[in-house]
């Protein structure tokens, strides 16, 4: 069987998504579709919506035959560790290609793009490092570093998100040497960060933003499949919430509140001083909103202070991160969910992977686990006892078959 990777959010499963699984498999011609997923905490630093379980069910019905879980400190972090831990998890479970979605829907100009990049590689880094010195953020000084070396907007526009993600993936499987063929489909209908609802194929941010503000009205239900609806509707009465970081702001203003400077600045993402902001913005916080904008500076992006929330918040230290950057590979390779072909898919490669294949959370695998553990606990900190209880039952026996 031939198998064609997604990497995703599902941050709910909407009909772009749908779109997406449609467009890969006629592209790839695959035969079984792979969606390696972000758990409790997503790239850009916020919390899912509703949990990795209700989330895989939803891709689960709607096309998606089998769900892995990227592991938690791949999945809230900058494009390249994210990138490599999706890639490197998808090369593991014996996919063929990886199909993405991105503003440009062309291959030519990533391919050019990384032809470029790596010719002049010395000189961009040291041009990123020394704009970095100068106190420009990351993503500002990246456009400029690729500017002085040539790369304009022209071929391929890095500063739109999904080209970012997309060039990623692209840079892991050359410099990797992986046996896996890149395929881009375009985006369509709607931007990235659109805030607010445009058609039946819109951003999941607006999605977002609606459902917080309206609930499931009837403009925010013709962008879903009928299975998110009932998933988002399932967690919603269990659990009474959806999750977004004003949930969490007492919890997080609680826990810089208690600790020193000095026990902050050893959390990852806490660099550069931050940790004396974090403590006298602290003292004038009423919202986690209002908290984000005094802490934003040109230098510290709205995502870069939010992921360096969840890792205070998971307790993640620099250290932690380190021991995984220094990895050659994903550790193991966690599935969350499967359907018939899933299973039929994963019953003849699973002899062939070269990590540990897992469902469920075991902390004596490696310490990759106890830090998705952890992230567990925190993301459903805010929840009652009782309710917090049956969620996290779920991880001892996650496994959905459909």
């Amino acid at each position: 069987m031939k198998a064609c990777g997604l990497i995703v959010e599902y941050n709910p499963f909407h009909n772009g998504h749908l779109y997406h699984i449609k467009e890969a498999k006629e592209q790839s011609a695959a035969d079984c579709m792979v969606a390696v997923m972000s758990g409790s905490f997503l790239q850009r630093g916020e919390p899912a919506i509703i949990d990795k379980f209700h989330r895989t069910k939803a891709a689960l019905q709607t096309g998606v035959d089998l769900v892995i879980e990227l592991p938690y400190p791949y999945a809230v972090q900058s494009s390249h560790l994210f990138a490599r831990g999706a890639v490197q998890s998808l090369f593991e479970i014996g996919v063929s290609q990886i199909c993405f979605g991105s503003e440009s829907g062309d291959m030519t100009p990533f391919l050019s793009h990384y032809d470029t990049l790596k010719k002049h590689d010395v000189q961009y880094q040291a041009h990123v490092r020394d704009l970095l010195q100068k106190g420009l953020s990351y993503p500002r000084a990246n456009a400029l570093a690729l500017k002085h070396i040539g790369l304009t907007n022209g071929r391929l526009d890095v500063s739109k998100p999904n080209n970012i993600l997309g060039f990623s993936y692209v840079q892991t499987i050359l410099d990797e040497q992986l046996p896996i063929e890149p395929i881009t489909i375009k985006r369509i209908k709607s931007e990235f960060h659109d805030q607010f609802i445009s058609g039946d194929i819109t951003s999941a941010t607006s999605i977002r933003q609606a459902l917080f503000a309206h609930d499931l009205s009837k403009e925010t239900k013709k962008t879903m499949p009928p299975e998110t609806i009932h998933q988002l509707r399932e967690y919603a009465q269990t659990a009474c919430t959806w999750h977004n970081w004003e949930k969490y702001f007492p919890l997080i203003h609680y826990l810089i509140t208690i600790q020193s400077a000095e026990e902050l600045s050893m959390y990852h993402g806490v660099d550069e001083g931050l940790e004396h902001r974090l403590k006298q913005t602290a003292k004038d916080a009423v919202s986690f909103k209002q908290w984000m904008t005094l802490l934003k500076t040109k230098r510290y992006t709205w995502t870069r202070l939010q992921r360096m929330f969840v890792h205070i918040l998971t307790q993640t230290k620099k250290e932690d991160i380190d021991m995984v950057e220094a990895l050659t590979r994903v550790p193991y390779v966690r599935i969350l969910g499967m359907t018939k072909t899933g299973r039929t898919y994963l019953n003849a490669h699973k002899k062939n992977l070269s990590v540990p294949l897992i469902t469920q959370l075991r902390r004596d695998i490696h310490p990759v686990l106890s830090m998705e553990e952890k992230a567990s606990d925190a993301y459903y900190s805010i929840l009652p006892p009782r309710i917090r209880k049956q969620f996290k039952q779920q991880e001892l026996n996650p496994l959905i078959r459909i």
